[in-house]
């Protein structure tokens, strides 16, 4: 997370949206920059990760990075789209795969890690009902305790009793 503890420059604060989070603080307009944050522009995005802007372009129209846009439809990169930019760069170079293929993985990675949050939703969901259970098991358990009574162990004993009903 890019913490930044100034006002974003002039331009940089446009096309912000949810991105950058305005924090209450006496004085100057501060803003919370996160690597969702979309922030830089397609010559400093192409710079920082290696690549020709016309790559980056095309890789938009592919679907592969998706930056967002500003009131202008320009490009406005994050620092997660940068990773990313990066990831299809190696992807493609390193291990031969063609761009199709990449935005097969990618979709895939996107949906495990939807899937993981909603595992965790769940699984957070479920403790809480398994800690209502118990809770509501402790008071039922509670409130009978209280009218219980005594048990006494009554003596058995061996003799055997014989009825005979009277005619």
């Amino acid at each position: 997370m890019i913490n930044h503890d100034g006002p974003i420059g002039p331009g940089l604060g446009e096309g912000l949206p949810g991105g950058a989070r305005r924090r209450a603080a006496a004085g100057p307009t501060h803003y919370v920059l996160t690597e969702d944050t979309p922030v830089y522009v397609i010559s400093v995005a192409a710079e920082l990760s290696g690549l020709h802007p016309q790559t980056l372009r095309q890789y938009d129209r592919l679907g592969l990075v998706c930056p967002d846009r500003t009131a202008g439809r320009g490009r406005r990169y994050s620092a997660r789209d940068i990773q990313q930019l990066r990831e299809v760069q190696r992807l493609s170079q390193d291990e031969g795969i063609n761009l199709a293929g990449i935005k097969r993985i990618i979709e895939l990675e996107n949906q495990v890690t939807a899937l993981q949050s909603r595992i965790a939703e769940l699984a957070d969901a479920l403790d809480g009902a398994a800690s209502t259970l118990q809770q509501r098991e402790a008071a039922v358990h509670a409130s009978y305790r209280r009218d219980l009574v005594p048990y006494q162990q009554v003596q058995q004993s061996s003799a055997l009793v014989v009825w005979r009903p009277k005619r």
